[in-house]
């Protein structure tokens, strides 16, 4: 390994920069999604049948849940107290968007890693065809055959490991994209469950306040 690193040239070193970010990065966002992805679905349907028989009890576990995107929207909705239905639609979207970037974090590093890296390659292979022509047009070529094929080595090491960086990147990436596309439709979809039993339970308290108003 040692001696292909050396033989990529200057360009290793942005590469090796980049592919240690990434996989720091792809360990703390397969972190993050497990934790979701394991807990969500039991404790939001627990929370929507607690909200449903007793609405003042859904407080305590949504605190208690609160490192899930889902219970910290549902919080920030719930504590509009006093809301008409129209109002709470529009602090579930207020919360949601906030939300958002959380779930997108590091999205942006991956895609410059991506773009980057198979540049870096690409100037590697440049500055290794410029070392080997440049040994090729001094004296003859068997006095400088290491000369040019240090340069060869350079120029195809160099790509190879930009590839490797970008592709592996890419493919982690494209997994957090699908995981966030799918997290999303589960937010909407809880959204919209909680939404229906809120308004439930606010028409059930005014009609119960008109009817104590008409005694």
């Amino acid at each position: 390994m040692d001696t292909i690193f050396a033989a990529g040239g200057i360009v290793m070193w942005p590469l090796l920069g980049f592919s240690i970010l990434a996989i720091a990065l792809i360990i703390e966002r397969t972190v993050f999604w497990f934790r979701i992805n394991r807990r969500q679905r039991p404790v939001m349907q627990e929370v929507l049948r607690t909200y449903r028989q007793a609405p003042m009890d859904v407080y305590p576990k949504l605190r208690q849940n609160v490192n899930l995107p889902t219970a910290r929207i549902f919080l920030e909705a719930l504590e509009l107290e006093g809301a008409k239905p129209s109002q709470f639609h529009l602090a579930l979207l207020s919360a949601m968007q906030a939300e958002l970037p959380h779930l997108r974090r590091f999205n942006t590093v991956f895609a410059t890693i991506v773009t980057l890296s198979p540049l870096l390659g690409l100037l590697g292979t440049v500055l290794g065809l410029i070392a080997a022509f440049s040994a090729l047009g001094i004296g003859d070529i068997n006095s400088n055959a290491a000369a040019v094929t240090g340069g060869i080595a350079e120029a195809l090491v160099s790509t190879a490991a930009g590839m490797v960086v970008a592709i592996g990147t890419l493919l982690f990436a494209n997994i957090f994209k699908g995981l966030y596309k799918r997290q999303v439709s589960l937010i909407q979809e809880y959204s919209g469950q909680l939404e229906i039993l809120y308004e439930t339970h606010y028409d059930r308290k005014t009609q119960l306040r008109e009817e104590t108003f008409a005694r």
